[in-house]
């Protein structure tokens, strides 16, 4: 499953997520700060929504591109 996502309060303008058996396979992050998100895309990939969404919701703002990924990850679950 493929999910597109586009992000609200970031400089990223959309975000897709390439999930399979509920393991993360693929995250391309399109705008936003690309090293930074390269490497959170790089850390994601083989991890499951579950425990992704578990590491990257909340944060001290929710307009975080790490918290947008999980919400982009709620609509695999």
């Amino acid at each position: 499953m493929t999910i597109t996502y586009r992000p609200k309060g970031v400089c990223s303008r959309l975000m897709q997520v390439e999930v399979e058996d509920g393991i993360i396979r693929k995250v391309e992050v399109k705008g936003g700060c690309s090293g930074n998100l390269q490497g959170i895309s790089r850390l994601l990939v083989g991890m499951s929504v579950q425990q992704a969404i578990e590491r990257l919701e909340g944060g001290l703002k929710p307009t975080s591109c790490p918290d947008q990924l999980a919400q982009a990850l709620k609509q695999a679950l």
